[in-house]
């Protein structure tokens, strides 16, 4: 098994989960198999991503399992498996994962071997005390703003972890509204924190007198952030804002995926550094943010990794970072969006039969635009000077997924249909 390969000389693996519906069910499931192949299991119940990747790294744990889908539907569940620095497997250690479940290459222990199972309700609270602990962390400045924040937590375990770091960093208790913040796991709205589906957050800011509003996802690694007029800051704004107030303070550069807004790229180079695109997925943006010795990086859908704490998508430490930048700035968190380039993603996708070969479809855009900037880490980017599209092909089905930016959504949706119309036309071309 992978994880007694890695750590013979240690047994232990940290699980936590988000509240949705199937999580209890699911816990005794994964915990009883650990214990069945003789590893020892410490479970902190209710939990967040970040929580449960923090306690494996202050641990000497082999790993850790996060039993969560994310931001996906109610009827979902999954797992994240963290190795022992409290990171996502690489994929060529998923890969091995992978082959020992394929090839049942496992024993069980036998009865006097079974792994302990114990709990641990403390690591949410070491959480904050880590992240107070960040130089960059300002609670007197956020104490002394009084802000008064909403808080839409989709009725998991952001609802118990974002109010409590509200009122660590100094946010008077009466000056939280929580919303859907009961970790029932019956999500009020659809979990994927966009403004088309918070309405009501949005909502409450316009008829209360509030300085922000707050949302995250299930398991608190996505965090979108709610104007004081109730419009959407964007998620992949986040990032922009949270980096602007990092790069202030400390020198370095920056890292989000080839999918991420510019505005990153435009305010590390404005701060005198230099910015990389990764390929998408957080493993991937941290490898390129250890390469390039990273500050401050991420992903365009609200994921905010910040190495000073850990490398994972934080919403907490997010949270931290932003309400400090916001009491500094001493304006209102629109005044703080106007500063930033000002750019828009239109996100689009073309069908293709099962016989079709994308790699080759790509392979021919390639060719068509081989006088522009063309990076194929990841699928196809071509960059038009500032705007840019982003082709990659969905691992699971016959779809190609299209990701554009510009300044105007007109600009950005038109080149998503360029080269939706420049495959079709490769796909009708005569075969050679």
């Amino acid at each position: 098994m992978w994880i007694i390969d890695q750590n013979p000389g240690n047994p232990t693996v940290i699980i936590g989960r988000d509240a949705r519906l199937s999580g209890s069910m699911l816990t005794h499931l994964v915990a009883g198999t650990l214990q069945g192949l003789g590893l020892n299991v410490i479970d902190l119940g209710l939990s967040t991503t970040p929580t449960v990747e923090l306690a494996v790294e202050n641990s000497d744990a082999a790993g850790g399992i996060i039993l969560t889908a994310s931001h996906n539907p109610i009827q979902w569940n999954a797992l994240k498996l963290l190795n022992s620095e409290g990171e996502f497997l690489s994929a060529r250690d998923g890969e091995k994962v992978l082959n020992f479940a394929e090839s049942e290459s496992f024993n069980f222990a036998e009865v006097k071997k079974l792994g302990s199972y114990a709990t641990d309700d403390t690591a949410l609270d070491k959480h904050i005390e880590q992240i107070l602990a960040l130089e960059l962390v300002d609670r007197e400045a956020i104490r002394n703003a009084d802000f008064r924040i909403a808080v839409d937590a989709v009725n998991s375990t952001g609802g118990i972890a974002v109010p409590r770091l509200l009122e660590a960093l100094g946010v008077a208790p009466e000056n939280i509204t929580k919303i859907n913040c009961e970790p029932t796991g019956h999500f009020a709205h659809n979990p994927e924190p966009l403004p088309e589906h918070l309405h009501e957050i949005s909502k409450t800011i316009e008829s209360g007198n509030y300085h922000l509003g707050i949302v995250v996802d299930p398991d608190v690694d996505r965090l979108a952030l709610i104007g004081e007029d109730g419009t959407a800051f964007g998620e992949e704004y986040t990032l922009v804002a949270v980096a602007d107030y990092v790069l202030k303070h400390t020198p370095g550069n920056t890292v989000s995926n080839l999918s991420s807004t510019g505005a990153l790229r435009d305010i590390t180079q404005k701060a005198g550094w230099a910015y990389y695109a990764s390929a998408v997925g957080e493993v991937n943006v941290v490898e390129a943010m250890k390469e390039h010795h990273a500050v401050i990086g991420g992903e365009g859908n609200g994921g905010v990794i910040y190495p000073a704490l850990h490398y994972g998508r934080d919403a907490l430490v997010g949270i931290a970072l932003f309400l400090s930048h916001l009491a500094r700035f001493g304006k209102s968190v629109n005044a703080l969006r106007s500063t930033y380039p000002n750019y828009y993603i239109s996100k689009n996708k073309i069908e293709l039969t099962p016989e079709i070969d994308v790699d080759q479809v790509l392979a021919a855009i390639v060719r068509k635009y081989a006088k522009q900037p063309v990076n194929t880490v990841d699928g196809v980017r071509i960059d038009f000077d500032k705007d840019w599209v982003h082709l990659r092909k969905s691992n699971t089905e016959p779809i190609i997924r299209i990701y554009s930016e510009a300044d105007l959504i007109s600009t950005a949706n038109n080149l998503a249909n360029k080269l939706i119309m420049d495959i079709k036309e490769i796909l009708s071309a005569p075969k050679e």
